[in-house]
C-alpha cells in the first residue's frame, strides 16, 4: 500500500486555525506526510509545535524551506546557511543562472519553477542533464493549475507535457505537490494523479510522483540530519562506552 506525500502545503503558520485545519483535512484525504514551508528564521519551538500538530492527526511532518535567490551565490550561501536546519529544500528558480546551480547541487531536493511565466521556466534539456547527475527533482504543483483560467492554463499544460517528458528521458524524478494555501483547493492523491494525465504522466507513475518520490526525499534527508550521518555511504553504527 502506498504512503502518500504532499511536500508543499502552503498552510499559513501565522494562523494556526487554519493550519490546524489544513493538517487535519490532509490526514482525511489520505496523505501519511506533509511539508509545510516555513520561513528562514522559525524557531525550534514552532517546528516543534507544528511536528506535534501532525502527529496529533496521525501524519509525519517535515519542515521545508523554499528558497527564492536572485543569484547563485546567494544561493549557495543560503545552502550553506539552512541547509542542516530543514528536512526538504526547495528552490525557485526564476533565473537560468539560479537554475542551473540548482540543478547540480546535490543539497537541493526539489526545482520549483514559475506557473504563471512561463519565460521563468527554465527546465530544458540542459537543466534536466544537470540535475540528473545530481538528486533534485522537478516539483510540480497542482492547485495553482486549478486557479488559471482558459489560455493560461492551456499555455502551462503544454510545458508541463514537455518538461515531464524531458525529465523522463533524462531520468530526473518528478515530485507533485498541492501547493495549496486554503482547505478549497486542497484534492487527495489520486486526484492529482489523475490531473497529471492531462500532461500526459502515465497513472502509475504519478502515483509514484505522490509517494515514492517524495517520501524518498525525506527518508534520505533524515539520515543525514541524523547525528550518526558522516558522509555519503558511511554512518555510525556504535559508539563505545566511556571508561
Amino acid at each position: 500500500m502506498k504512503r502518500f506525500a504532499d511536500l508543499n502545503l502552503r498552510a499559513p503558520i501565522e494562523d494556526m486555525n487554519k493550519t490546524e485545519n489544513m493538517v487535519r483535512k490532509a490526514s482525511e484525504l489520505g496523505y501519511s506526510l506533509v511539508a509545510i514551508p516555513l520561513p528562514f528564521n522559525i524557531a525550534k519551538e514552532q517546528i516543534s509545535q507544528l511536528r506535534k500538530l501532525c502527529s496529533e492527526e496521525k501524519l509525519h511532518f517535515a519542515a521545508r524551506v523554499t528558497f527564492a535567490p536572485k543569484s547563485s551565490n546567494e544561493l549557495l550561501q543560503s545552502l550553506r546557511r539552512y541547509r542542516r536546519k530543514f528536512e526538504v529544500i526547495a528552490v525557485r528558480c526564476d533565473t537560468k543562472d539560479v537554475a542551473r546551480q540548482a540543478a547540480k547541487d546535490r543539497r537541493v531536493d526539489l526545482l520549483q519553477f514559475s506557473v504563471t511565466s512561463l519565460r521563468k521556466r527554465f527546465f530544458d534539456e540542459a537543466e534536466a542533464e544537470l540535475a540528473s547527475q545530481a538528486l533534485a527533482s522537478l516539483e510540480i504543483e497542482l492547485a495553482p493549475l486549478l486557479q488559471l483560467t482558459s489560455i493560461s492554463r492551456v499555455r502551462l499544460l503544454s510545458r508541463l507535457t514537455r518538461e515531464v517528458a524531458t525529465a523522463t528521458r533524462f531520468k530526473v524524478p518528478v515530485t507533485v505537490t498541492s501547493g495549496a494555501t486554503e482547505e478549497l483547493l486542497m484534492r487527495g492523491p489520486h486526484d492529482y494523479a489523475a490531473l497529471t494525465t492531462l500532461f500526459d504522466m502515465r497513472l502509475s507513475s504519478a502515483l509514484g510522483t505522490l509517494s515514492d518520490n517524495p517520501w524518498g526525499i525525506v527518508e534520505r534527508n533524515r539520515k543525514k540530519l541524523s547525528a550518526d550521518y558522516v558522509a555519503p555511504g558511511i554512518r555510525v553504527v556504535g559508539r563505545l562506552a566511556d571508561d
